[in-house]
């Protein structure tokens, strides 16, 4: 019996020997595991942070702008408009607004010289760039420059001049800037001779001033005849465009009335708005034949004297621009450099020749007295 046991013993297998354990004591044994395990893991973590180097600090990355100039002084504003002509500011009323604008704000402004070879995102001209963003059509400029620099010309106003105001820069820039469209895009070689233009210099190209003439016409006219019937306007005789045109002029001359400006002594955005569309037919020069012009001079003298009014304030500078063409004219120009006087050259220049001159006697002096031989040479024997 007991030999039989023993040998039953041995053929038992060996993970039998050891007792069964019961759930509970096998789940304890399996946490205490984990738990030791997890104890192990920050002693590995711990010995790597300490082989590990400090991260160098990362520098953050330098704000990337996505403007034309990226060399800009803060808070300048960078105005993109069309080039200068001999007659006025600009051809256009939306940039010769935003220009009339900013100096009646007083802020500071830079034109920037691009031979109207930019347009802005929205394909416009004119356009801004502030702080290294870009605003375009000149009403949210205004509105823009208005807020961020607290310069709003309108904040006399009561909320009834404010509802006049609004309502005549729509019949304007809706009605009013149409009809002169009309008038330019219809016949735009008045256009060239009204404003003087030089399409070489406007362009910054050396493409003679026939062939760009001759481009113009017909670019011009093609496209602004296209716009100006889509707008509607374009789809009328000229005689019912052009009355329209008197229409509008007469409501402006009387909401203007006796005054200097359209609200009182002080001139608000209103004011902008109808000199930068009048300057367009008022400064055309004389000998170009323009009816809606014509009209304007002739019958409405309050108009005239508003609009002489605003360029006297806001540009008198006005002659010196239109005259050079210049861009910045409002902008103090860098001292002249100091040339020598010519004569202090001349008269150094007279020393250095007299200088010559002197050196060059006293070596014929010394030559003549020795005859011109060398020393130690003997004379020929035939003298």
């Amino acid at each position: 019996m007991t030999t039989a046991t023993t040998e039953e013993t041995k053929n038992v297998p060996q993970d039998v020997k050891e007792p069964v354990k019961d759930g509970a004591d096998a789940v304890a044994e399996t946490n205490n595991k984990q738990t030791e395990n997890n104890d192990k893991k920050p002693a590995v973590a711990e010995k790597d942070d300490k082989v590990a180097a400090p991260a160098a600090p990362v520098e953050p990355p330098q704000p990337k702008f996505s403007v034309k100039k990226q060399n800009f002084d803060k808070d300048v504003v960078y105005l993109y408009q069309f080039s200068r002509t001999p007659v006025i500011p600009s051809m256009s009323p939306y940039c010769l607004k935003v220009e009339t604008w900013l100096r009646l704000a007083g802020l500071k402004y830079e034109n920037v010289d691009h031979k109207m070879k930019h347009r802005s995102k929205k394909g416009q001209l004119p356009f801004i760039e502030l702080n290294g963003e870009e605003i375009a059509d000149s009403t949210l400029i205004i509105k823009e420059l208005s807020q961020k620099f607290g310069k709003d010309i309108d904040a006399a106003l009561s909320q009834d001049q404010r509802n006049i105001s609004h309502a005549m820069i729509s019949m304007i820039e809706n009605k009013l800037v149409w009809v002169i469209t009309w008038w330019k895009t219809k016949t735009p070689e008045n256009v060239i001779k009204g404003y003087k233009v030089n399409l070489q210099h406007a362009l910054g190209t050396w493409v003679p001033n026939g062939v760009l003439n001759f481009l113009f016409k017909h670019s011009y006219s093609r496209k602004g005849l296209k716009k100006v019937k889509a707008q509607g306007i374009g789809v009328h005789k000229p005689e019912e465009i052009l009355e329209f045109g008197q229409n509008d002029l007469k409501v402006l001359s009387d909401v203007l009335g006796d005054k200097l400006y359209f609200f009182g002594n002080e001139p608000s955005t209103l004011d902008v708005v109808a000199f930068a569309n009048l300057a367009q037919l008022f400064f055309l020069d004389k000998d170009v034949e323009c009816q809606l012009r014509d009209y304007l001079v002739d019958n409405f003298g309050n108009l005239v004297e508003h609009t002489n009014r605003i360029k006297e304030r806001c540009f008198p500078d006005w002659e010196d621009m239109c005259k050079n063409l210049d861009l910045n004219s409002h902008l103090p120009k860098p001292p002249p450099v100091e040339e020598k006087p010519k004569e202090d050259g001349d008269k150094k220049a007279a020393e250095n020749k007299n200088t010559e001159k002197e050196a060059k006697e006293t070596s014929d002096e010394k030559v003549s007295e020795g005859d011109g031989k060398k020393e130690g040479e003997k004379e020929p024997e035939d003298k």
